[in-house]
């Protein structure tokens, strides 16, 4: 592995920091560094706040480092314009930093190389491209947002080994063992929404709420897809009063209301199930990644509920082919886990 790569990889352990705390902002981390030695490191911790940049080079300060002629390696292209922040690359500049290593670039259309431009222009050597593949995989909510101006949409589901969510009756806990639970956990940190169907609603009473750590300050929407609840018993379920609920009928309705959730900022939704609300997010084409989680247990019955309803295709060619497909274990469970389309 390249210095560079090195290097890098730290400042992604540094933006991974952020998880679930930057939204609608990017997580982003930087390390600067001068002869293999790290002089200040910082990450991006909330929108608003100093970006990941300004607070490594206040972190260099702060050691007593002088950091004219350092390198500095961003997990994401550096932001050139003027927001609720100043442009971070004038602050590079007047920092004199000599070389800049980019992980990923922004897609955002006002920061698009500009960033590489400006400062190649002042004289810094600019180097793209850095474990990119890692540094885009930690943004893609970001990036399907800022360029599709809706969220994305990550499909987790928890099935037994023969595609069963729940018994006959209705009774689901639990499918899945404790540490595929603490990832679903995880996961609800970093959506700004988390959906569920009617029927789960009524059946499970979830809280849908960040619950590992304790008094989470950042907890998701509850949206509720149904025809037939309304806020006043939305509010039963939820009496803080961060739920709503939608009727989602047909593609035309998916794409709206993902539209306006993108308008409101909502950079990301989980959609947890059931298996009649995953076939339509499906069969709407709003789904961009999923993650299935396998328990190695078969629940058999032809009467107990699939992991997927809907309608039954009559060919094999019209199953959906997962794109950049990966599987590992989780506990005593699996997990498999793929994008729909390119993102």
């Amino acid at each position: 592995m390249s210095t560079d790569s090195e290097f890098m990889l730290e400042a992604l352990a540094l933006a991974q920091m952020g998880w679930g705390l930057t939204n609608p902002n990017p997580m982003v981390g930087a390390v600067i560094v001068r002869d293999s030695t790290v002089l200040g490191r910082g990450f991006h911790r909330k929108a608003g706040e100093a970006h990941a940049e300004i607070n490594a080079l206040s972190d260099a300060v702060r050691h007593g480092h002088d950091v004219r002629g350092a390198t500095l390696y961003v997990t994401l292209e550096p932001c050139s314009t003027y927001g609720r922040t100043p442009p971070c690359t004038e602050a590079i500049i007047a920092a004199g930093i000599s070389r800049v290593v980019i992980g990923s670039m922004d897609p955002n259309p006002r920061h698009a190389g500009r960033a590489e431009e400006i400062l190649r222009a002042n004289g810094i050597q600019v180097d793209c491209g850095v474990e990119n593949a890692a540094c885009w995989d930690l943004n893609k909510h970001f990036f399907r947002w800022i360029t599709a101006k809706r969220p994305f949409v990550m499909l987790k589901m928890a099935m037994t080994l023969d595609g069963k969510i729940a018994c006959a009756n209705g009774q689901s806990r639990w499918v899945t063992g404790s540490e595929a639970r603490r990832r679903v956990q995880k996961w609800r940190r970093l959506a700004d929404a988390v959906m569920v169907g009617g029927n789960t609603l009524r059946t499970d009473h979830p809280q849908l709420t960040v619950r590992e750590p304790e008094n989470w300050e950042k907890q998701p929407l509850r949206i509720v897809v149904s025809s037939a609840i309304d806020q006043e018993t939305l509010d039963e379920y939820f009496p803080d009063g961060r739920a709503e609920a939608v009727d989602l009928p047909d593609k035309n309705s998916w794409d709206e209301y993902l539209q306006e959730l993108g308008r409101r900022d909502i950079t990301m939704l989980l959609i947890e199930g059931g298996g009649e609300l995953a076939a339509a997010a499906l069969r709407a084409q709003a789904v961009d990644f999923v993650e299935f989680h396998i328990a190695a247990k078969l629940l058999g019955g032809r009467d107990s509920i699939p992991v997927l309803g809907g309608d039954s295709p009559e060919m094999m060619d019209e199953a959906l082919a997962l794109q950049r497909v990966e599987s590992f274990n989780c506990g005593d469970d699996i997990i498999v886990s793929g994008f729909l389309h390119e993102v």
